[in-house]
């Protein structure tokens, strides 16, 4: 890897460090400027840095805490967020399988720690480009895609001011302008209608068409909008299962 890495300069390796044992063996046998394109994710429990609480170890809360009757007893989840730091292909060869994922904070829907957009199998190379597009063509819009319904992503706490709203996670604040007749954030917030209903509306209140489009687009952008729509998983009110 080592070797690659110094003939082409690709992106930076990441290596998961276990424990300080393991860190030692490591710079025994590498000098500083053998790791000059690694990146050493220091993972032991020494080390301090709490982990996503997914996975494994999200099975393993769940089944100390059907023990202990409810009371679980390993560290609270509520800071943790998810183990995914990509956007994008995750391939596995020997079962030739391609799946488009997404980071999302490990719960009951995605305890692994990311959301699985879609999964196809393939053959052949050819197989295997043919399935990438075809995901690319049917998931990534470059715009909100008008017949489906469109609400803020579940997370977030929609308040309305005069000329704009927010949007609030547990780690960022969103301002959004929104100067439509029918507010755009409202009728988003409220999520009954579609991308293209919800245009219509706010254009016979006369708002400008490429004005809302454009609103729409910045948080479809943003990556402010709701994309996993499926109801039985759906926030009510900022509570629920993404």
């Amino acid at each position: 890897m080592l070797d690659l890495f110094e003939r082409y300069r690709c992106v930076t390796n990441r290596f998961s460090v276990l424990s300080t044992d393991q860190l030692n063996q490591i710079h025994a046998a590498f000098s500083p400027e053998d790791l000059m394109g690694v990146e050493l994710v220091l993972q032991g429990k020494e080390m301090g840095k709490p982990k996503a609480l997914a996975g494994r170890a999200r099975a393993l809360k769940e089944r100390l805490s059907a023990v202990k009757d409810g009371d679980a007893t390993v560290e609270s989840e509520s800071d943790h967020t998810t183990i995914a730091c990509v956007s994008g292909f995750l391939v596995n060869m020997p079962r030739r399988r391609v799946q488009l994922v997404t980071p999302v904070p490990a719960s009951g829907r995605w305890p692994l720690g990311y959301r699985i957009v879609d999964e196809r199998f393939f053959g052949t190379p050819d197989e295997f480009r043919d399935e990438v597009q075809s995901m690319i063509d049917v998931h990534m819009h470059e715009s909100p895609p008008p017949n489906r319904p469109i609400r803020f992503r579940g997370d977030l706490q929609y308040e309305a001011k005069r000329h704009h709203f927010l949007l609030r996670s547990c780690h960022f604040e969103y301002q959004v302008t929104d100067n439509a007749a029918s507010s755009v954030g409202d009728l988003i917030a409220g999520g009954r209608c579609t991308a293209s209903e919800l245009v219509a509306q706010v254009v016979t209140d006369g708002a400008s068409a490429i004005a809302v489009a454009d609103e729409l687009d910045q948080l479809h952008i943003r990556g402010l909008l709701e994309e996993d729509l499926d109801e039985r998983f759906a926030w009510r009110n900022g509570e629920g299962t993404t």
